[in-house]
């Protein structure tokens, strides 16, 4: 075993929570999606329970969260393998899912199609990510 990868394996084992932050960011990145995609059809179903998870708040405490996260994992990544390509790509997904907060929350649609794909952009960053560390 090399020392690189023994230096490696023991930052691991001390800290095994870190190594796990690209499958919880995926795991964040799914849940945004299915809230998204339930919102919309909660919204066309009932306009009430729409407005309840359609609260601007509700976006802006879980798009700072993905920030959080991916700073954090996709940061680390970098550092770890040295591959700038899925911090790129998940910060391209943020940036699209903060665009899409100032569209409109209407009939349209656009908000969610632009969050959809903001998020599956980040959570394609962050299995890159896993990846690379592998």
């Amino acid at each position: 075993m090399s020392t690189t990868t023994h230096t490696h394996a023991s930052a691991q084992a001390h800290r095994p929570w870190l190594a796990g932050l690209d499958r919880y960011a995926i795991g964040l990145s799914g849940l945004c999606m299915v809230h998204c995609l339930a919102t919309s059809v909660l919204l066309a179903l009932m306009s009430t329970a729409g407005g309840v998870l359609l609260d601007p708040i509700f976006h802006e405490i879980g798009l700072t969260i993905a920030i959080m996260l991916g700073a954090v994992a996709l940061g680390r990544g970098v550092l770890h393998h040295g591959h700038a390509l899925p911090a790129a790509m998940g910060a391209f997904g943020l940036g699209i899912m903060g665009g899409a907060m100032t569209l409109p929350h209407d009939a349209s649609g656009l908000e969610t199609v632009w969050t959809v794909a903001g998020v599956a952009l980040l959570a394609l960053g962050h299995e890159l990510n896993r990846r690379a560390a592998h």
